[in-house]
C-alpha cells in the first residue's frame, strides 16, 4: 500500500496541533446538567451543551426510556419499510405533528439524516433550492445531494432583498423554488425573518423549510420553535428538528408538513430506505419529551428569564456578546486558537465552553459560544460569567 495518503494525513495533524487549533475530546462520566462531571476536570459548570431545557436526566424521560428498552429491546434492527416501524413511531410521528400544527410528520435517526432526506427528495430537474449562507451543515449537504439540473443558489445571511433577487433568478424557470433557512441559526444564535420569508414565497410561489433543531423547545411561549415565536403556527410548509437538544437529547430527527410530502420522503428518500429506523428507546423518549414540554410550558420561560439575566450580567462585566432572542450567546474572540486557548483555561476553572474557529465558523470569526440551559443555577451563572471575565483579560 501507499504510504503517501498516512503522511499527508500527519502532516495535517502535525500543523493543527502546531497551529492550537487541534481539537480534543473530553469525556463526561456523569448525565449531562447544569453541571457535570468530566475525566480529569471532575465537577464543571456546562455552558456547551444542547440540553436547553435540562431534560437530559429528568426521570420521567429515563422511566420511560426503560420501559420502552424491555417492551421493544435495544433496537429496530431494519429501515421502516421492510420490519422497522413500530407503534412508537407511529405514536411520536403523531405527537410531532401535533405540537407543530402539521399534517403529518416522519422520524429519522438525526435532524442531519432528515435534512439530507427532504431536500433531494422533493426536488426535480428545473427546480431550485435557495440557502440562507449560513445555514447548518446538514443543510447545505441536503443542497449539494439534489439532482442534477436542480438550481442551488445562497442568499447573504438573513437578507430579504438579497433572497428576492435569488428568487427572481428562478421564478421564471417554471420549477418549483424551495427556500431552506435555519430557525435558530446555532453560531450566530439569531432567528431567521420568517414572516418576511414567507411573504417572499407567497409572492413568488414558493415553498419555505425551516430547521428548527435550535429552536424547538427553544422560543415561542410553549417552546413550538420560529413559527410561534413569530405568531406563524402553520403558515411554515416544511419543519425538520431534532429531539438530541432541548428535548432530552436522545438523539433523532423528523420532518414535519402536508401528508404529500412526508409520503413521498417515505417512499424516496435516501436516508429513510436505506437506513435503520430510530431505535424505539429514543422514539420513546423522544415522545415523552414532548409530552412533558406540553405540560410544563413554564421550562420554557423559566430559560429564557435566564438567558435574560445571563446576557444582562454579561453586559454589567463589559463582556460583548452577539445580540439575540435565542439560547445561544456567542462571544467573539476572532482567532480560532485563542478562542480554543480561553476555552481550555475556562474548563480548568470548572466552566466547560468551547471554542469554535474554521471550519465550523467562517475563518477569522472564531467564538466563544455559551449554551444556556435551565438546569443552570443563578449561582452557576454568575460564577460563570466571573471565570469568563478573568480568563479573557489573561489573554489580552
Amino acid at each position: 500500500m501507499s504510504s503517501r495518503l498516512y503522511e499527508r494525513i500527519k502532516t495535517q495533524l502535525d500543523s493543527l496541533r502546531k497551529e492550537g487549533t487541534y481539537k480534543e475530546y473530553q469525556y463526561l462520566v456523569s448525565s449531562v446538567g447544569g453541571r457535570s462531571t468530566i475525566e480529569k476536570y471532575g465537577d464543571v459548570v456546562m455552558l456547551c451543551s444542547n440540553n436547553y431545557l435540562g431534560l437530559a436526566d429528568h426521570s420521567q424521560l429515563i422511566e420511560k426510556g426503560i420501559e420502552a428498552l424491555k417492551k421493544y429491546g435495544a433496537g429496530a434492527a431494519s429501515v421502516r419499510f421492510i420490519c422497522g416501524t413500530y407503534d412508537i413511531h407511529r405514536s411520536l410521528e403523531n405527537k410531532v405533528a401535533e405540537f407543530l400544527h402539521t399534517e403529518a410528520a416522519l422520524t429519522y435517526t438525526s435532524c442531519w439524516s432528515a435534512n439530507t432526506a427532504v431536500i433531494p427528495a422533493l426536488l426535480n430537474e428545473g427546480d431550485a433550492v435557495i440557502s440562507d449562507e449560513l445555514n447548518h451543515a446538514s443543510i447545505i449537504d441536503g443542497c449539494r445531494l439534489v439532482s442534477k439540473g436542480v438550481q442551488r443558489l445562497v442568499y447573504r445571511h438573513a437578507d430579504l432583498n438579497s433572497l428576492e433577487e435569488k428568487l427572481k433568478e428562478v421564478t421564471s424557470g417554471g420549477g418549483v423554488a424551495l427556500i431552506v433557512t435555519d430557525g435558530v441559526f446555532s453560531m450566530e444564535g439569531d432567528i431567521a425573518p420568517l414572516p418576511g420569508i414567507v411573504e417572499l414565497a407567497r409572492k413568488y410561489d414558493a415553498v419555505v423549510m425551516v430547521d428548527d433543531s435550535h429552536a424547538t423547545g427553544v422560543i415561542g411561549d410553549t417552546g413550538r420553535g420560529t413559527a410561534e415565536y413569530y405568531n406563524m403556527l402553520g403558515q411554515v410548509d416544511i419543519i425538520t428538528g431534532t429531539f438530541g437538544k432541548a428535548l432530552g437529547g436522545a438523539g433523532g430527527g423528523f420532518v414535519a408538513g402536508r401528508k404529500e410530502v412526508i409520503n413521498l420522503c417515505i417512499q424516496r428518500s435516501r436516508p429513510h430506505l436505506f437506513s435503520n429506523s430510530l431505535p424505539p428507546v429514543l422514539a420513546a423518549i423522544a415522545l415523552a419529551a414532548l409530552e412533558y414540554l406540553e405540560e410544563h410550558p413554564e421550562k420554557v420561560r423559566s430559560l429564557r428569564q435566564k438567558v435574560k439575566y445571563f446576557r444582562e450580567q454579561l453586559k454589567k462585566a463589559g463582556i460583548a456578546a452577539l445580540e439575540g432572542d435565542s439560547a445561544i450567546i456567542p462571544i467573539m474572540i476572532y482567532d480560532t486558537a485563542k478562542a480554543m486557548r480561553i476555552a481550555a483555561r475556562m474548563l480548568e476553572e470548572g466552566v466547560y465552553v468551547v471554542g469554535f474557529g474554521y471550519p465550523v465558523v467562517p475563518e477569522g470569526q472564531a467564538r466563544i459560544r455559551i449554551q444556556v440551559s435551565d438546569a443552570l443555577t443563578y449561582d452557576d451563572i454568575d460564577y460563570s460569567i466571573e471565570v469568563l471575565k478573568r480568563v479573557l483579560n489573561e489573554q489580552k
